[in-house]
């Protein structure tokens, strides 16, 4: 921050009526959580702040403390820029030095909704986060016992079920934890959702355009594409924003939206990810718009992810499929395809394994999903772009991975020390023919041009 230059507070922008009641409980509250979730909450109304707890990192307690919590959200369609500041958030806490602070917000009865997003990987059944959720849940038994909502707004398919499996299963190692898998059976919902919004990383030059646009400086900024989406299960224990007055969906069963979108724009994004980065396209946007990789993508959506979904009435899933590409191809919010490659052993089963799995069953090796997956096998086993640039591997297994594609090897190495990864590719992939065949050749021709 310029010494010269004040930092966002209510003293230099005007910002919008702001709850006075911490009522929403939030675990992550990364870039995706201030453009999506809060943004919607503060729209709706009705008195429900916010309070921020992360979990490895001070970083965002660090960026929101000193702007009492404001940050701005910019919004960026091809043509048109915008700013809005947001208010929603009250309180943020780092939860491994405030955990005295973290209790008392899980006790407090005003306190009605846990919400989450700590990505795929944060659902590992050794992750922290779930730890901390269970002991929250003990001591808000043990105290207030009020009715309480967990709501994951992660990219996982079921993942009301999923985080509510996590619970119950910690649970069950506890000394005394039928007395409290008990009490969460009778007073906590796990109310499944879907969220979509495309948010990448802020840069330097995000901050510096709100500078000049709001004339202070905002450590906190995130940037967001016009489009926002959020399917949610109504199926709360102690009432929730009316969400649904701006824009969200309730419905009874959000699982073939979900599919819908882990299937068609997640794996697609993926896709061109990797793909891309290979390529030596350094954002999304570069990447749709080579016709060889926008031709794949399409056709991908088309003839593999199509045949397996049961897409809800109202989904007009042509028109949604031009929209991915199009929202993709938005070159403002230069989405960097490295940044979607980021834990790549999480999402592939989510995004795009699954696809594989239900063509397979009919007997169809799906191409394009194959040369998806083959992608991220090179993009692991090379790790550089045809331009000999370095791509990252950022992914929890990243020293597993390494070493199960034996430092850019054959293809069929490649192929058959990554699908040796169960982690990733479960008990059955590995031993079928057909993909294992398919892969192989797909990594030999995508790996060629960056060897």
């Amino acid at each position: 921050m310029s010494g010269t230059v004040p930092r966002l507070s209510p003293a230099t922008v005007e910002v919008p009526h702001r709850p006075d009641t911490v009522r929403i409980l939030h675990l992550g509250p990364g870039a995706f959580h201030r453009a999506h979730q809060a943004v919607f909450t503060e729209d709706a109304g009705g008195g429900w702040g916010i309070c921020g707890v992360t979990q490895r990192s001070p970083a965002v307690v660090d960026q929101l403390r000193p702007q009492d919590c404001l940050f701005t959200v910019v919004e960026r369609s091809r043509t048109t820029t915008s700013c809005r500041v947001v208010g929603t958030i009250r309180d943020v806490l780092f939860a491994r030095a405030e955990p005295e602070r973290l209790r008392a917000y899980f006790t407090d009865p005003e306190v009605r909704i846990v919400s989450l997003t700590v990505t795929e990987k944060g659902y590992r059944p050794d992750s922290g986060v779930i730890g901390q959720l269970v002991a929250g849940l003990e001591a808000r038994r043990a105290t207030s016992e009020a009715p309480i909502t967990v709501l994951s707004c992660d990219n996982l398919t079921g993942n009301g079920t999923v985080v509510r499996s996590r619970v119950l299963e910690a649970c069950a190692r506890l000394p005394h934890g039928d007395s409290l898998a008990s009490w969460i059976t009778d007073h906590v919902r796990f109310p499944g959702t879907m969220v979509d919004r495309i948010v990448p990383a802020t840069t330097d030059a995000d901050r510096a355009e709100v500078r000049s646009v709001l004339g202070v400086t905002d450590e906190a900024a995130v940037v967001g594409e016009p489009f926002r989406q959020w399917v949610i299960e109504d199926d709360f224990a102690a009432g929730r924003p009316a969400w649904e007055t701006v824009g969200a969906q309730l419905t009874d069963d959000v699982a073939p939206y979900e599919a819908v979108k882990l299937r068609v724009l997640n794996a697609t994004h993926s896709l061109l990810a990797y793909r891309g980065a290979l390529a030596g396209y350094d954002t999304i946007a570069e990447a749709v718009a080579d016709p060889v990789l926008a031709e794949e993508a399409a056709e991908f959506m088309e003839h593999d992810v199509l045949p397996t979904l049961v897409v809800p009435d109202d989904v007009d899933i042509a028109a949604y499929r031009r929209r991915v590409l199009e929202r993709f191809a938005n070159p403002a919010l230069r989405h960097r395809t490295t940044q979607v490659a980021m834990d790549g052993s999480q999402k592939l089963p989510l995004r795009l394994l699954g696809t594989v799995r239900d063509r397979l069953a009919v007997g169809e090796v799906p191409i394009r999903a194959v040369r998806a997956v083959a992608a991220w096998m090179v993009y692991v086993a090379v790790g550089r772009d045809r331009d000999g640039r370095p791509l990252p591997l950022d992914d929890p297994l990243a020293d597993r991975l390494r070493a199960a594609a034996g430092g850019a090897g054959q293809p069929h190495a490649i192929v058959d020390g990554l699908l040796s990864v169960r982690e990733v590719f479960g008990e059955d992939l590995p031993d079928h023919a057909a993909l294992r065949a398919a892969l192989v050749e797909a990594v030999a021709d995508i790996a060629a041009p960056v060897r």
